[in-house]
C-alpha cells in the first residue's frame, strides 16, 4: 500500500513538473516572438513591402536598414549620452547606498528608525509622481537639457540603501571590532570589512540600475531638448516621428534593435553571472 502511494505521488509530481515546464515554455515563446520578429523585420529589404505572405526576413536579408538609421539619426551621440548617464548614475549610487547602508546597519543615532522609514516610503511613491517638483528643481538650478539633469534625481536609491543595510547587517560584529582594534577608521572598516562580502548584492543592484536607466524614457523626455543630451530611448522616439520614416517598419525595427540590442546581448552573454549575482545577494 505504501509502495502504491509512493508511486502515485511520484507520478503526480512528474505530471506537475511537466505542466510547469510546458507553461514556462509557452511564456518563453510568447516573450521571444516579438523580439525575434523585430530582429527579422530589421533585416527585411527596404524595397519589399511587408505583407501576410512576406512578414519576416523577406527575399534577401540586408543590413541596409541599420546603415540608413545611423545616417538619419545621430545614434552614436545617443549611445554616448546613454552610457554617460547610466554609468554616471551607477557610480554615484554605489557610493551613496554603501555609505547610507553602513550608517543604518552599524551606527545608532536619534531618529534612525524614522529616517529609515521615510527612505523606505520612497519605494511606494512612483517616480512619475515626482516629475513636477524635480523639473522645477532642475529649472532653478539652470540644468535643463544637460546630462546632469537626467542623472541628478537618481543619485540616491531607497532600494539600494535597503539592500546594502540588510547585507551589511549579516557581517559579524567581531570583524568590525577587530578592525577597530587594529586602528582602522570607519572608512577603512567599510572598504575592507563590509564591501567585499557585499559585492554580490552590489552587482545585483548594478544590473537592475543599468537596466532601468538604459530603458528610462519619461524623465529624459521631460528634461532634454537637444541631441547633446538625449539618451537612446528619447532619440528613438524622435527617430520614429521623422517625416521620412513614416510607416517603414524595417527602419523602425532597426532603430529599436539599436536601442535594446546592447542590453539583450549582455544578458545572453552574462546570463549565468546575472542569475548568480541575484541568488547570492539574497534577492528573491
Amino acid at each position: 500500500m505504501n509502495e502504491n502511494m509512493r508511486l502515485a505521488r511520484f507520478k503526480l509530481r512528474s505530471i506537475l513538473n511537466s505542466l510547469g515546464l510546458l507553461v514556462l515554455a509557452v511564456v518563453a515563446i510568447g516573450w521571444a516572438i516579438p523580439i525575434l520578429w523585430a530582429l527579422a523585420v530589421s533585416v527585411h529589404p527596404p524595397d519589399e513591402p511587408l505583407s501576410a505572405a512576406n512578414l519576416w526576413f523577406g527575399s534577401h536579408p540586408t543590413l541596409a536598414n541599420y546603415a540608413q538609421a545611423f545616417q538619419i539619426a545621430p545614434f552614436v551621440q545617443y549611445y554616448i549620452n546613454t552610457i554617460l548617464i547610466v554609468f554616471g548614475i551607477l557610480i554615484v549610487q554605489l557610493v551613496t547606498i554603501s555609505l547610507a547602508g553602513y550608517a543604518f546597519a552599524r551606527f545608532r543615532f536619534r531618529g534612525q528608525n524614522i529616517l529609515f522609514f521615510l527612505i523606505l516610503l520612497q519605494l511606494m511613491v512612483p517616480s512619475s509622481a515626482l516629475i513636477v517638483p524635480n523639473y522645477s528643481t532642475i529649472r532653478q538650478l539652470h540644468l535643463f537639457d544637460t546630462l546632469l539633469a537626467v542623472m541628478l534625481p537618481f543619485f540616491g536609491s531607497a532600494f539600494g540603501t535597503f539592500l546594502m543595510r540588510q547585507t551589511f547587517r549579516t557581517v559579524p560584529r567581531d570583524l568590525d571590532d577587530a578592525a577597530r582594534m587594529d586602528g582602522a577608521n570607519w572608512l577603512q572598516t567599510l572598504w575592507y570589512v563590509y564591501i567585499p562580502p557585499a559585492r554580490p548584492a552590489m552587482i545585483a543592484f548594478a544590473l537592475s540600475s543599468i537596466s532601468f536607466h538604459w530603458n528610462d524614457f519619461l524623465w529624459p523626455l521631460v528634461v532634454t531638448n537637444s541631441t547633446n543630451s538625449r539618451p537612446l530611448t528619447v532619440g528613438l522616439a524622435v527617430f520614429t516621428q521623422l517625416g521620412e520614416i513614416g510607416a517603414q517598419w524595417p527602419l523602425v525595427t532597426a532603430g529599436t534593435v539599436i536601442v535594446v540590442g546592447p542590453l539583450l546581448l549582455l544578458f545572453l552573454i552574462f546570463q549565468r553571472q546575472f542569475i548568480d549575482s541575484f541568488l547570492h545577494s539574497g534577492l528573491k
